[in-house]
């Protein structure tokens, strides 16, 4: 019988290693401040057809973004043999191997749209729970937490139905008896905690993949993905099954759009966040490229799975599915080390339910991560925590939901210099002395659409300066960009107008039109969050054009005509 070692199945399996160029991070902390990136959504299957092999991708909206973290008990010191770290090899760089993407999401409509996550078979089966089963579950995954150091705290699991009959219903978190602000909800031990040094085995490998072409989310991703192979035997297998219910859905039962199938992303045509699920599609994909990198770099991976290389034994599919879950339900813990600053917190989220205008955050203290209540709950009363400075187009993306009281809303702008400008260079030097780029994206917050107003308009007058002698005088000054002549003031007001009117058009539906849609009831839960980010966003951009008439009407002359422009500087539709 001939005997293979490492270094021959390694020459085996991996068919190419090439230098790449370091690839864009995906969501970051400043993205998800408290909790990171969105919901798992589907079922989906090995590229090995042994049905024991079939998996599914993780449940639970970080990112921008944009922030958590998970931890696994893998070196506390009740360690068990189920939950293993992935102890590192020497520190040197292996490169990943070339991966070619044959599978596409838009291949196959609505792939992502209905199965489950991490579990497979019948235990990962989306057919609807009775009661009485439903609860034992929760029941599991409490007692299962007690039985490992949980100590006693005041809330429970509880449910609430799917929009969808073939989905099981939604866990979330709810107060067990009556709280007051300041009260200690919970507290889950390190020890129940996923964080990359604990999956990595080592702080210093976590830093260097975190620092490099990996994200903290496609390391928790894959990991969670292999302990799911292990089934039952895995220790984080009640953690695993809850995700899973779960399907990557926030307290609204709706995925992110990253899993959404092409008819579905049509509710957002016309908004800039359909280009950004796009854009983290592509990241993700890059992402998945670098997967064997982890994989070598992981010493117990290697021993434990030696002919598993990632690319191989997960489809593209099953890990976007996995990584949005991981996205959806990370917690970004402040004031830790960078290889623990990612989280899965078992009582975290989805199970719990996030709110712009709340304080409270699970907090790092000691040996555990704590929730603190920053207001009076009922018993039975759902638990919400701060989601973070994000805007709805991110809560969206990360979560699957819109918060329509989000103080942080905003919309974004881009403007920039025109490069065929004679005088570009000067009008850049200007524009750089004064806090802005060549390419400036300018946040219109809700609320403050006519200050992003005035903060837009010394820019747009510099790109509007064609004679030399004003151009200097601008030079000398100090400061923004004064009011130069009526007419040159006009047109960029004009142009302004312009801007908001195309953007407004570029949208299929008008403003009145989605309020009446929403006025329905059995509007499609994913075209409901769609419509109502649609909806805010076009309530933004009338405010804005609104803003800019009054600027006009303002004029010493209001029907005094623009100046010409040969060289205008450009905003991007």
């Amino acid at each position: 019988m001939r005997v293979i070692n490492k270094e021959q199945i390694i020459k085996k399996k991996i068919i190419c290693l090439t230098s790449s160029p370091p690839n864009p991070r995906l969501p970051t902390s400043a993205d998800h401040p408290h909790s990171l990136r969105p919901p798992l959504g589907c079922s989906y299957y090995s590229k090995n057809p042994n049905p024991a092999n079939l998996t599914s991708s993780i449940g639970m909206d970080v990112a921008y973004l944009l922030n958590s973290c998970c931890v696994s008990p893998v070196l506390s010191s009740s360690r068990s043999p189920s939950h293993r770290p992935f102890s590192c090899l020497p520190a040197f760089r292996i490169q990943s191997r070339c991966a070619a993407f044959r599978s596409s999401r838009r291949c196959t409509p609505c792939f992502a749209c209905g199965a489950d996550t991490l579990l497979a078979g019948s235990e990962g089966s989306s057919q609807v729970v009775p009661g009485d089963k439903a609860s034992a579950e929760a029941g599991d995954l409490k007692s299962w937490l007690h039985r490992h150091g949980l100590p006693p705290c005041k809330v429970v699991l509880k449910e609430r139905p799917s929009h969808d009959g073939k989905h099981r219903p939604i866990h979330y978190i709810a107060a067990s008896e009556d709280l007051q602000a300041g009260d200690v909800a919970f507290s889950v031990p390190n020890s129940l905690v996923v964080t990359l040094d604990r999956v990595l085995g080592n702080e210093t490998i976590a830093e260097l993949l975190t620092t490099n072409k990996l994200s903290e989310l496609a390391c928790l991703a894959l990991y969670l993905m292999y302990e799911k192979k292990q089934g039952k035997k895995s220790f984080w297998y009640p953690f695993i099954r809850e995700l899973d219910r779960q399907r990557g859905r926030g307290q609204l039962a709706v995925e992110s759009p990253i899993l959404w199938c092409e008819s579905e992303l049509a509710y957002l045509d016309g908004s800039h966040t359909k280009d950004e699920v796009l854009e983290r599609e592509e990241g993700i994909k890059r992402e998945y490229n670098e997967l064997d990198t982890v994989w070598f770099m992981a010493g117990s991976l290697f021993k434990q799975y030696p002919f598993d290389i990632p690319t191989e034994a997960f489809s593209f599919e099953i890990f976007k599915q996995a990584f949005v879950a991981v996205q959806s339900c990370v917690v970004h813990l402040q004031k830790v080390s960078l290889a623990r600053r990612f989280a899965l917190v078992p009582f975290g989220p989805p199970l719990l339910a996030y709110k712009s205008n709340c304080k409270a955050m699970l907090t790092a203290v000691e040996d555990a991560v704590q929730l603190v209540v920053d207001r009076p709950y009922k018993a039975g009363d759902p638990i919400v925590v701060w989601c973070g400075p994000q805007p709805n187009s991110r809560l969206l993306l990360n979560y699957g939901f819109v918060d329509e009281d989000n103080l942080y809303d905003r919309i974004v702008i881009e403007a920039s210099l025109n490069t065929e400008d004679p005088q570009y260079q000067e009008k850049r030097m200007v524009a750089q002395r004064n806090g802005k780029l060549a390419v400036q994206v300018f946040h219109v917050y809700v609320g403050r659409e006519k200050e992003a107003i005035l903060e837009m308009l010394p820019y747009l007058r510099l790109g509007y300066i064609s004679d030399t002698a004003e151009m200097h005088s601008v030079i000398s000054s100090q400061g923004p960009t004064c009011p130069l002549s009526p007419c040159m003031e006009r047109a960029v007001l004009d142009q302004l107008v312009f801007y908001f009117e195309a953007r407004l058009a570029a949208y299929p539906t008008t403003l009145s039109e989605d309020e009446t849609m929403l006025a329905h009831s059995n509007l499609d839960p994913k075209k409901r969050v769609a419509v109502q980010l649609v909806k805010l966003e076009k309530r933004m951009l009338h405010a804005c054009l609104q803003a800019t008439f009054d600027f006009i009407s303002q004029l010493p002359d209001s029907t005094i005509s623009p100046c010409p422009a040969p060289f205008s500087p450009h905003l991007k539709i």
